[in-house]
């Protein structure tokens, strides 16, 4: 879907760029627009980097059991025959550890990790588990205590207090979080019933 979006956003700015006599700005602008976006995600790979580095750090040292046993109180109310001294709680820990800390890039590959072990624990096979989909539901909606990337994203562009935006994340990740979750628990005890 997208690739037609960003297809019809490009040809559209040729044919108006073409009509004004300004194509030469609209060339420039895509040279230049392609130069800061690689800038872009060659900064936001350094940091992803480092995360990903202490996060796996974090995991060899224990730190990560110590989060997941933090975690097991809460996980015991939204998994339901989860085997919480498995893989599968551990790389959902990693998961929601990383998104605690805004981390959503080095997020990515714990959540796949937690989703193929999710996937050998479930015992239908032909759909999402229960658990599938309220992991699903937390790892989009992802609460975030500190927003590290989008406060790096804020510094890079000039912004003097890069997490002055924390009250609005904790109150939006809250509320995310908590609807997303429900929904899924209450969706979850219908699609059984049927």
């Amino acid at each position: 879907m997208m690739k037609w979006v960003f297809g019809i956003m490009i040809i559209l700015s040729v044919i108006f760029g073409i009509s004004t006599g300004r194509m030469d700005k609209v060339s420039n602008a895509a040279l230049e627009e392609g130069a800061k976006a690689i800038e872009l995600f060659l900064y936001l790979l350094g940091g992803m980097c480092v995360w990903g580095g202490i996060m796996r750090i974090a995991d060899k040292s224990g730190l990560t059991g110590k989060l997941s046993s933090l975690f097991k109180p809460i996980a015991k109310l939204i998994f339901k025959n989860l085997d919480f001294n498995g893989k599968a709680f551990k790389a959902i820990s990693m998961n929601v550890a990383a998104n605690l800390l805004g981390l959503g890039n080095a997020a990515t590959p714990l959540g796949i990790e937690a989703m193929h072990e999710l996937e050998k624990e479930d015992r239908t096979k032909d759909s999402a588990s229960d658990n599938m989909i309220v992991f699903t539901v937390l790892n989009t909606a992802s609460i975030t205590l500190i927003p590290t990337t989008v406060a790096s994203l804020r510094l890079k562009h000039g912004s003097l207090q890069p997490f002055d935006i924390l009250p609005c994340v904790w109150i939006t990740s809250l509320l995310s979080v908590g609807i997303g979750l429900i929904l899924a628990l209450v969706l979850n005890k219908i699609r059984r019933k049927k």
